[in-house]
């Protein structure tokens, strides 16, 4: 067991840092949860922390002493997904010098956390469902019939509803892994837990042997409360490694900042309050709509439905701020 493992066992939601309502709907779900043995699925968008809540999950579980595996089913080449998961026996096919003990295998007794599950190929699909229906499986080459106690959890960051009517995902694994379903809200909708992040961040990353006391300064701070945060709690923890790496600063400054900063618009003599306003509306909308735009990868259609606007009129905005390709 790892260091990081040692932390988890003792203290399981130690790492989920927040107080936002959204957070502790989140963290207190996720105790109810661990009671029970049904597949869960876990929603978000990417770097909300599927994986340290899926961890959670195990820790508090009766599974506690038994192995977490994680997975990341995208990094998987297709054609070796059934041996990764079930296992293979020797000569099962070309290359198959030895046996191989599969992933369900090492996990017995604890839990399997299938990350970007999404990605798997519907022949992929197929195999997970059979082996979700009734913990049985067949090592690849082998014809005898293994059962494995195994608790699965799953993540993805995509709508997989959409993906059904895409045809690229199962309705019936789907239905399958989705017993439990929870939703991680993305950073900019705690803001007020940012904060409490970036300490937790800086304390970890930035902490010197020789007792030096490096700090944010409160506009720092304000600057990093102001920012959308694409990639969520994992962008936030990026930039507080490089700011720790790479700025020597006693103060970091919103200028130290490896993010692009909105402005803000303050009340000056130059601006009438109806200026000042709109200036501000514009930039919210041309920030929203970007955002949009690149969570759902362009497409229109999606981001209008997503930002309940009609699609022509989300059309004419997106032309006024002149947007480009995403």
């Amino acid at each position: 067991m790892q260091i990081g493992e040692k932390v988890a066992y003792s203290r399981p939601l130690a790492q989920l840092v927040g107080e936002h309502p959204a957070f502790l709907y989140v963290k207190q779900k996720l105790t109810l949860l661990a009671r029970c043995d049904a597949p869960v699925l876990l929603t978000g968008e990417t770097g909300t922390g599927k994986e340290l809540c899926a961890s959670a999950l195990h820790y508090l579980s009766a599974r506690a002493s038994r192995p977490f595996i994680p997975v990341n089913c995208g990094a998987i080449p297709v054609e070796l997904f059934e041996s990764e998961l079930f296992g293979h026996q020797k000569g099962a096919f070309t290359g198959a010098t030895a046996a191989q003990t599969g992933l369900i295998e090492e996990a017995e007794g604890g839990t399997l956390f299938l990350d970007e599950i999404e990605s798997l190929n519907v022949a992929a699909q197929v195999k997970l469902l059979r082996f979700v229906e009734n913990h049985s499986y067949y090592s690849v080459g082998s014809a005898k019939k293994r059962q494995a106690d195994v608790w699965i959890i799953a993540a993805t960051n995509q709508n997989l509803r959409e993906n059904i009517r895409n045809g690229t995902f199962r309705e019936d694994l789907f239905y399958r892994l989705a017993v439990m379903n929870l939703n991680l809200p993305p950073l900019r909708e705690r803001r007020a837990d940012i904060p409490l992040l970036v300490n937790h961040l800086w304390s970890r990353y930035a902490e010197h042997d020789n007792g030096d006391a490096r700090r944010l300064s409160p506009q720092a701070m304000e600057a990093l409360c102001e920012y959308s945060w694409p990639g969520n709690v994992r962008e936030l923890e990026n930039v507080i490694q490089q700011l720790a790496v790479f700025s020597d600063a006693q103060a970091i400054e919103p200028a130290d900042l490896p993010i692009t900063v909105p402005v803000s618009i303050k009340p000056t003599a130059e601006l009438s309050f109806n200026q000042a306003r709109a200036q501000i509306i514009a930039n919210f909308e041309k920030t929203y709509l970007e955002q949009l735009l690149r969570f759902n990868h362009g497409n229109i259609s999606r981001a209008a439905k997503e930002a309940k606007k009609d699609r022509r009129t989300f059309g004419r905005l997106v032309k006024k701020y002149q947007l480009g390709r995403f």
